[in-house]
């Protein structure tokens, strides 16, 4: 039986949300949900391009809805991208380790938010060896997966 981190993905579309004025976008995620061929758009303020796509700066200006969003992004901004999440409708959100809030947390409980934190995204969405698939084998002996 899956987990929820696992069942996280098998959500029909996504955003990857980043800041890439102040912390690298995560290209990883960003790659792993095109490869699986998911409609996914990146989400980034700072930045028109990534990787040769457009990035959208906010989930509003998105062209279509989204099912769920993946935030990479810096702690502090964390709690108003899960308010901007759950006013755009979006009903799941994985929060990457380290940049989950208590205030953050809070807001997508009283939203009622499927959330996803104190983990890393890559782990679940990158099949097959990487330079992730240890913390994987990890987690998975530990019964975190």
């Amino acid at each position: 039986m899956a987990s929820p981190r696992q069942s996280f993905w098998d959500h029909a579309s996504f955003a990857v949300v980043g800041h890439s004025g102040k912390r690298a976008f995560p290209k990883l995620t960003y790659n792993a949900l095109k490869r699986a061929g998911k409609p996914v758009y990146a989400v980034d303020p700072s930045i028109d391009e990534i990787e040769g796509d457009r990035t959208f700066p906010d989930l509003a200006a998105l062209p279509a809805p989204v099912e769920a969003v993946v935030l990479e992004l810096p702690k502090d901004e964390t709690a108003a991208w899960v308010a901007r999440a759950a006013d755009a409708g979006i009903k799941a959100v994985w929060i990457h380790q380290h940049t989950d809030t208590p205030e953050a947390l809070t807001l997508a409980d009283e939203r009622g938010l499927e959330v996803c934190a104190g983990t890393c995204a890559v782990m679940y969405v990158t099949p097959g060896f990487s330079g992730h698939a240890p913390h994987r084998w990890i987690m998975r002996a530990l019964g975190k997966f």
